[in-house]
């Protein structure tokens, strides 16, 4: 108990309280810029934190993080494009809402489920981290793939009408996935003797390509003459969440933060995983499934409360066992090393009242974060009310440059022009573009552990079946597709009637 109000004594400088705003503020709006992820932005801050206290310097770095993560469901809402790939899922609800005129509701309840989200990883990260911490100590080859797999089964849930066109998708994404230097054999797949596929297709250029610039390809019909509707200040933030809407997005809310607590624990995976799954299981369980998608407000409250769900328990495996749980946290892990703090079970025992000044911190950031959210929401969602043709360019512009901005290339900006050209025509044929997302983000996560799990079982396929967590993680999935195909032949029945 004394180390919890050492800890607390610790937190509660002024100086800390407001270098968290400050990172808020800038997580925010990194997050919310296409190309400018949480990750670049705390790389671009921790030189600020070398002469500050440990302290001081963690939480501004974990507010850039939280922050970030947060703020990447802006754009996800208002221009259907993701800020981070944790936000990729907010676009099924949040933009469709946005076009039907409630985007101040979406944009509420994302800081409302956000926030809760990241109550709840907080207080887990405080009081369960060691206990949790074990159990992904179980986790190896087998049963990343098996999560892969049960990740993957998310297509079925979000291909619409057909389930063929989402595994054509998938197929795509995991085919680009593969572009680049196979991290095992050490050898170059697809990349035409050019050396600047050497290094892949990052996931955040591919997310720009599929989603910004296809998005404005889209509206290349756009009439400002005709096409543009004026929109009253007044009529912006009108449109407030009910009572009935807090009240429906309870579960939705429960069960993203639990999913994300779970997925953000485990290594290498992260919150973009854990919205997709915590989405899919929601629409499944929802009794108006047909609703996801078109607008629902429990498909923006699920995601947001997931992807934030997961940035506390990301750190449970970098505090207790020195393992980071994402890029992110990777990054932070050198910023504690860089502040004399070594990861790993020593640290809660010789420097057990900073550790805890921290963890208490991460609580404190996510209630700065809402009332942060709440003073600035208004302002976002006046960015409806630009023109669209203005809107276009300055979204555009934004792309080339975050683009170029995370590996420094000018090659990168031709990837996000040549993926939004393949995206758009995609689109034109009603294919989904969450299944190649979805392609990318696990197709080297699968592809990895598959083989990596193969040369511990020389060769054998039973390895998947005899390992308990595996074993369910894959009936987990099965039974996913098999609830899916039902209600689908259900909707069809009814629908045909």
């Amino acid at each position: 108990m004394s180390i919890l109000l050492d800890g607390l004594h610790l937190l509660f400088a002024w100086q800390n309280l407001v270098i968290i705003l400050v990172g808020l503020i800038l997580g925010i709006i990194v997050g919310a810029i296409p190309g400018l992820t949480s990750d670049l932005g705390i790389i671009l801050c921790i030189p600020l934190t070398y002469g500050m206290e440990p302290v001081m310097a963690i939480l501004m770095l974990l507010a850039i993080y939280c922050g970030g993560t947060y703020g990447g469901s802006i754009t996800a809402i208002l221009i259907n494009t993701p800020g981070t790939s944790a936000n990729a899922a907010t676009l099924f609800d949040g933009y469709p809402m946005t076009q039907k005129g409630e985007a101040y509701k979406a944009l509420s309840m994302a800081l409302y489920a956000s926030t809760i989200g990241g109550l709840i990883s907080a207080l887990v990260l405080l009081f369960a981290a060691p206990q949790i911490a074990k159990v992904t100590l179980l986790f190896g080859p087998a049963e990343y793939l098996a999560l892969s797999i049960f990740g993957l089964s998310v297509i079925a849930g979000v291909s619409n009408k057909s389930i063929f066109k989402g595994l054509i998708g998938a197929s795509i994404g995991i085919f680009v996935s593969t572009i680049g230097m196979d991290n095992i054999s050490g050898t170059p797949r697809f990349t035409f003797d050019n050396i600047n596929l050497l290094r892949g297709v990052d996931l955040i250029i591919a997310l720009i390509g599929l989603f910004a610039i296809s998005e404005i390809l889209m509206k290349s019909q756009y009439n400002p003459k005709t096409d543009h509707k004026t929109v009253s200040a007044k009529s912006v933030t009108k449109c407030k969440i009910t009572k009935e809407e807090y009240r429906r997005c309870r579960k939705p809310i429960s069960i993203g933060s639990l999913i994300g607590v779970i997925i953000g624990a485990t290594p290498g995976t992260g919150g973009g995983l854990a919205a997709f799954i915590a989405y899919n299981q929601v629409k499944q369980s929802s009794k108006h499934p047909e609703t996801f998608g078109t607008g629902e407000i429990e498909g923006v409250a699920v995601s947001e409360s997931a992807n934030n769900g997961a940035c506390g328990a990301t750190m449970i495996p970098m505090l207790t066992l020195g393992v980071p749980g994402d890029g992110a946290t990777a990054i932070l892990m050198g910023a504690f090393m860089v502040h004399g703090m070594i990861p790993g079970p020593r640290l809660f025992r010789d420097q057990g009242d900073i550790l805890y000044a921290i963890m208490l911190g991460l609580i404190v950031v996510n209630i700065f974060m809402y009332i942060a959210g709440n003073v600035f929401i208004k302002f976002y969602a006046h960015i409806t009310r630009i023109p669209y043709e203005v809107l276009a360019c300055i979204v555009l512009t934004f792309c080339l440059a975050g683009s170029y901005s995370t590996n420094n290339s000018i090659y990168d900006m031709y990837i996000i022009i040549i993926f939004g050209i393949i995206s758009y025509f995609l689109r034109r044929m009603d294919f989904q573009l969450v299944p190649i997302l979805l392609g990318i983000v696990l197709g080297p996560l699968a592809e990895a552990n598959f083989r990596r799990a193969l040369i511990l079982s020389d060769g054998s396929l039973m390895i998947f079946i005899t390992r308990p967590i595996s074993l369910a993680f894959l009936l987990i999935a099965a039974a996913s597709i098999i609830v899916f195909g039902i209600k689908s032949r259900k909707n069809r029945i009814a629908a045909s009637d």
